[in-house]
């Protein structure tokens, strides 16, 4: 798609053929379902509209759009930009499973540099709490996991009990 906006629309600005190119990009993002040609009929019947009311985005093509050089660059960018979003669409699937294993790399990551730290004064506080709520044995803590883990335990061993009790007094 970027070597296509290299050869087309070579008589613009840097500026019209970067917000001409722009729009044509989300046109066809917005419709995946229609052709290029769909698209560029939809464009200039929707240009000729702004043109003749005297607020078009795109003054500059008052005077092209019926051009064959114009129309011919556009279909290319159209059908680039069409095979772009076809191929990411494509790949959405191995992106997603990408995405997926690096958030249990950094879990797995985070996990091992927990395993190596002293737990903290705030999770032995209050496992100490939770042990004395719930009549329990303390253990001796060696790390950040450990702790989070014997407390997580703890509290799914017992809360649900609790809230049990709680809705049969209700």
């Amino acid at each position: 798609m970027y070597e296509i906006k290299k050869q087309i629309y070579l008589d613009f600005t840097k500026n019209q053929k970067s917000a001409l190119c722009n729009y044509l990009r989300a046109l066809v993002k917005k419709s995946p379902d229609l052709s290029a040609e769909g698209i560029w009929e939809n464009f200039v019947s929707d240009e000729k509209y702004y043109l003749e009311l005297n607020c078009s985005r795109f003054e500059f093509l008052a005077d092209i759009l019926e051009d064959e050089k114009f129309k011919s660059d556009t279909m290319k960018y159209l059908f680039e930009c069409k095979k772009y979003y076809e191929y990411k669409e494509k790949q959405r699937p191995i992106i997603e499973a990408n995405k997926e294993f690096e958030k249990k790399k950094r879990k797995f990551l985070q996990e091992v540099k927990m395993s190596k730290q002293p737990p903290t004064k705030k999770q032995l506080y209050y496992y100490d709490k939770l042990c004395k709520k719930y009549n329990l044995e303390k253990q001796e803590l060696s790390s950040k996991l450990e702790a989070r883990d014997i407390i997580d335990k703890i509290i799914t061993e017992h809360a649900p009990n609790k809230k049990i009790v709680e809705e049969e007094e209700c």
